[in-house]
């Protein structure tokens, strides 16, 4: 069995895309074997076009090690560049509806000659509280915002949590996030046993009031040149600690995506997509 794909990126964020519509596979398994290098697309996973009942289309996200994402905001860009690019579902010309692990999702795109180019994304509302993340209740004795978390690993560091459609824990830090140990510190945060669920891991460098460096460690993938809810967790708490304003760029490895959110209100994430290719997997017994 053969299956149709794109590969496509949004500042260094890469995710294969299928029409995965009618096809009862395990996906977790081919996403782990598509995703591999060398032996595979090399790719920071999967996302998959099923149907949806309460929105245009449904996105399934996998990492590449075979887990499954409730929410990923360069994944569901890239998914709404494949599935508008191919007029795959019904789409009014203004906003595509997408549901997701983590709630629906309104995507705004923007278009080149007939092809997406970028988009704005709706990501919701942030949610910062224990049972949100979550945290594992001995941390916390009461369900409270999850701020200022030491976590004793190699050396302690202190982290905030926001949820914003998956958990993510941010270190703002003054050492040169280039310099930082994330190859190791990285799986230590990811896996801690404060984070039942696992999370998402970023460091942080403030530049501005409007700007700010970081790397991003993400549950399942490992370091990645960028994530749409990665980047967005770091504006959110920057902001939320009143150490930013409500505008702000964020420079990851791979280029830079915008972030814009009032507390109290949903944030919203903008950036590119971008086709890399298109091809034939042969599925894998």
């Amino acid at each position: 069995m053969n299956i149709k794909f794109e590969k496509l990126h949004g500042a260094g964020n890469d995710y294969i895309a299928i029409d995965g519509r009618g096809i009862d596979i395990d996906w977790g398994k081919l996403s782990f074997q598509m995703s591999q290098p060398h032996f595979g697309v090399f790719s920071d996973g999967i996302v998959v076009l099923k149907n949806s009942e309460k929105a245009n289309a449904k996105i399934k996200i996998f990492n590449p090690d075979g887990s499954e994402a409730e929410m990923s905001g360069n994944g569901v860009r890239l998914f709404s560049k494949f599935v508008l690019d191919n007029k795959l579902v019904d789409f009014d010309g203004k906003a595509l509806t997408v549901e997701t692990g983590g709630g629906v999702r309104e995507v705004f795109p923007s278009f080149e000659n007939g092809e997406m180019v970028s988009a704005k994304i709706a990501m919701g509302k942030p949610k910062f509280l224990r049972d949100e993340i979550p945290v594992n209740n001995e941390i916390f004795e009461t369900n409270s915002d999850v701020d200022d978390l030491v976590l004793n690993l190699k050396n302690s560091i202190t982290v905030s949590c926001v949820n914003i459609g998956n958990p993510h824990a941010v270190l703002i830090t003054d050492e040169d996030v280039d310099k930082f140990e994330l190859s190791s510190i990285g799986p230590l945060v990811e896996n801690n046993n404060a984070f039942p669920n696992r999370i998402n891991f970023e460091i942080v460098n403030i530049i501005s009031r409007n700007e700010i460096k970081a790397r991003i460690f993400e549950r399942g993938a490992g370091e990645t040149l960028s994530s749409g809810t990665g980047t967005s967790a770091c504006a959110i708490i920057g902001i939320k600690k009143k150490l930013l304003d409500n505008n702000v760029k964020v420079n990851v490895p791979g280029g830079h995506l915008n972030i814009s959110w009032v507390p109290g209100d949903e944030s919203y994430l903008e950036g590119p997509t971008e086709r890399v290719f298109t091809g034939n997997w042969k599925i894998k017994e």
